[in-house]
């Protein structure tokens, strides 16, 4: 039966105004008059002392603003005038509590960055946002460093677990979502790390050199997107420098991009230890966080020296201030004052956090039907993992204590700048726990895995083995390699050569190889599944929850796939005291350059480019129902539409992501659009996608626009970049449009 069209425009024309658009224009017009007449009233001193701030563990309790919350830190406010404590947390996954800084306190857990992303849907990015920006409100913070949205293009790079994958229309969709529920409880959002922020190695002092219209196309226009869905109060500037200048005191970046192109209103901050002067305030810089780890009071002390000197006009400072102002007007934060220690509902809130991670599993291979488990099995055997107390999550600054608290918790890094932070822990609820509620009649056993001979002779007894794969990931560290490390790889191999049944989970950060591939029928990718990721691993098992998550990220078949088979920096010299002195403490190495030389082509559109094949595409997820396409219909003109038929034509209900990709003569495909339909089987839906012309269209920096001449383009409706189902065409008028 097929239902009334419903039309899923998941790429729409940027230009159209929404009615929430014209909402938000309205709310910045007020916000920016009461920000003037704040800035009337204020004083010199209290204009400055919106521009900086410490992070809190490092400020004596003494000396500590009374009743703060202990997070990354806070901008005090000016009381006399009603404008509110700036009071921030970290980050994307949840309220973080790095380093246990307050006692004991735990939040819900998100699954990770890619986690999300492989979900492809926007309104479950938007309740996990909801959801933690209530609780940071709850514990008492009003400014929230979520919005990652640093497009993965080399997926060793240690960060990637926090991120929303390698196309930049996917993860500007998810973040704007992710960053419009945070706000929705009168909280600041960021979005981060304004740019090209894509490694950890030698982020404090490598430099991104690519030209302009490349950045456009691919990381700033993932930034642009989500700042227009999400209307974040605050961007965050990043550590690296871009073409030899700190991302924090970059004109371009700062002030021609976000200012000049993009009609930014909101305030940037920087990143922990980001601030390298007092001229930053010239380049678009309004607020330099945790100013302990720079050193140097550059947006305080010194500032004031430097407007008595004539060397910052008052002006500059002024304009800070307005900015840091219009966003807590526009946002809600001075109207609606915190009032930490406020109840939280953890188990309503587990179960937002454990959909997410369902919705985020993907299916990578499942032969012969291995999965869902049979129910007749009834000797299965786990290993590894540590399923047998959580799931893995990724380290850093993001890191959550999810409640029920961290197990099992070791250094995330023996050297380097991870050592001081990093840990590597476990928590939520452990996959063996949930297996064994879920299969009551079977007897599930496990073992750690540290003996493969153990291992194997254990599977060989087993109806099913089910193997729990991780690798670590951590801010500050990036990985040697793609391999699952500490002998896994080989644990894998001899176990399904012992038990033909054999499933592996992989709980990782990033892609990773797979030597083994072919010996093991059945593949998850559960990423880091956050609070009630073992129970969402558990229900896709056992087929109670139908699989439906697809990659957000290509996994290469090898390095040597990769534009960059050496990870830039990794062979750069350690830091000494000369590069300390001018780059600041958190220098890991000497300065070097880094070169993309895929451009704007990030993930699939290099593999595109080379006609390389991966091991598993972008895009790519399987279901234990099937799904037909048909009835293409494109039309072209001013703007391209794709319409098309989804039916399901299995027998289980489930989730499809089919995905539209264009082709222009010349260039590699690019994703223009999605849909999620969730399907009855039999039932179908009808999928229109309208493509956003920057997509389409390559930018020309020196006329500062987006163009595309007219001509043919081809369409393709597939399952993965690489999967094509459906064929057409369709000719496009010239586009030119400004940034």
């Amino acid at each position: 039966m097929t239902k009334p069209p419903v039309a899923l425009f998941l790429a729409l024309i940027s230009s159209a105004l929404t009615p929430f658009a014209a909402q938000a224009k309205g709310g910045a017009a007020a916000a920016e008059r009461r920000a003037e007449k704040t800035l009337a009233r204020m004083t010199f001193e209290e204009k400055v002392r919106l521009l900086h701030g410490p992070m809190t563990a490092l400020v004596p309790a003494a000396k500590r603003p009374q009743g703060v919350t202990i997070g990354a830190g806070y901008i005090e406010g000016i009381e006399r005038l009603n404008v509110p404590m700036l009071v921030e947390t970290d980050a994307s996954l949840g309220v973080s509590n790095l380093m246990d800084m307050r006692k004991g306190d735990v939040a819900t857990a998100l699954p990770s960055g890619l986690s999300l992303a492989a979900s492809w849907d926007p309104e479950l990015a938007r309740a996990g946002g909801a959801m933690i920006g209530s609780e940071a409100r709850a514990k008492g913070f009003n400014v929230m460093l979520v919005g990652g949205v640093n497009l993965v293009r080399d997926p060793r790079a240690g960060r990637n677990f926090e991120y929303l994958g390698e196309d930049p229309l996917l993860a500007g969709t998810l973040v704007g979502s992710q960053i419009a529920g945070v706000q929705s409880n009168n909280i600041i959002a960021t979005i981060k790390h304004f740019a090209l922020n894509n490694q950890e190695t030698g982020r404090n002092v490598a430099s991104v050199e690519m030209e302009e219209a490349p950045m456009r196309e691919s990381d700033l226009l993932a930034f642009q997107i989500g700042m227009e869905k999400g209307d974040p109060g605050s961007v965050m500037c990043a550590y690296n420098r871009v073409g030899g200048t700190y991302a924090c005191e970059h004109p371009f970046l700062l002030t021609d991009v976000l200012r000049r192109d993009w009609d930014f209103k909101g305030f940037v901050m920087s990143d922990w230890g980001a601030v390298h002067s007092t001229a930053a305030i010239l380049a678009g810089l309004d607020q330099q966080s945790g100013e302990q780890l720079d050193g140097k009071r550059y947006f305080s002390d010194l500032l004031v020296k430097a407007v008595e000197e004539g060397k910052v006009p008052s002006s500059a400072v002024d304009t800070a201030a307005r900015r840091v102002l219009h966003a807590i007007y526009a946002h809600g934060v001075a109207d609606h004052p915190l009032q930490p220690g406020q109840a939280i509902d953890y188990d309503a809130h587990a179960a937002v956090a454990q959909r997410a991670a369902e919705q985020g599993i993907v299916l990578l291979r499942n032969e012969a039907n291995m999965l869902p488990l049979a129910a007749s099995a009834r000797s299965i055997l786990v290993i590894g993992g540590n399923a047998d107390v959580g799931v893995p999550g990724g380290g850093g600054s993001s890191q959550v204590a999810p409640v029920g608290g961290l197990k099992r918790m070791t250094k995330g890094a023996e050297s380097g700048p991870a050592a001081g932070f990093a840990k590597r822990a476990y928590g939520g609820t452990a996959p063996l726990d949930a297996l064994r509620a879920e299969l009551p009649g079977a007897q599930i056993s496990y073992l750690d895995g540290k003996d493969v001979a153990a291992a194997v002779a254990a599977a060989r007894a087993a109806d099913i083995s089910i193997i729990f794969a991780e690798k670590y990931a951590t801010e500050a560290a990036d990985h040697e390699d793609l391999s699952l490390g500490e002998g896994q790889d080989e644990l894998i191999d001899a176990v399904a050569g012992a038990n033909a049944k054999t499933v592996v989970v992989l709980e990782t950060g990033n892609p990773v190889l797979m030597p083994w591939q072919g010996k093991v029928p059945a593949i998850l990718s559960a990423w880091y599944g956050g609070q009630r990721g073992g129970a969402a691993i558990a229900r896709v098992l056992t087929g109670k929850v139908n699989p439906s998550g697809h990659l957000p990220v290509t996994f290469p078949a090898s390095v040597a796939q990769l534009p960059n088979p050496v990870l830039p920096g990794t062979d750069a010299p350690p830091a000494d005291k000369e590069t300390r002195a001018v780059y600041g403490l958190q220098a890991g190495t000497k300065p070097f350059e880094i070169h993309y030389p895929e451009g704007s082509d990030a993930g699939y559109r290099w593999f595109d480019r080379k006609g390389a094949k991966p091991l598993y595409p972008f895009g790519y997820g399987l279901s234990y129902t099937s799904f037909r396409y048909e009835g293409l219909k494109v039309t072209g003109g001013k703007a391209l539409t794709v319409r098309f038929t989804v039916t399901n034509s299995g027998g289980r209900e489930g989730a499809d992501v089919p995905q539209v990709y264009v082709t222009r003569p010349g260039k590699a495909k690019r994703l223009i659009g999605w849909a999620k339909p969730d399907l009855k089987p039999g039932e179908s839906r009808e999928v229109t996608v309208t493509a956003d012309p920057r997509v389409l269209a390559d930018f020309n920096a020196k006329a500062q626009r987006w163009e595309m001449p007219a001509g043919e383009v081809k369409v393709e409706v597939a399952t993965s970049a690489t999967d094509t189902v459906l064929t057409g065409g369709a000719k496009l008028s010239r586009i030119n449009r400004k940034p």
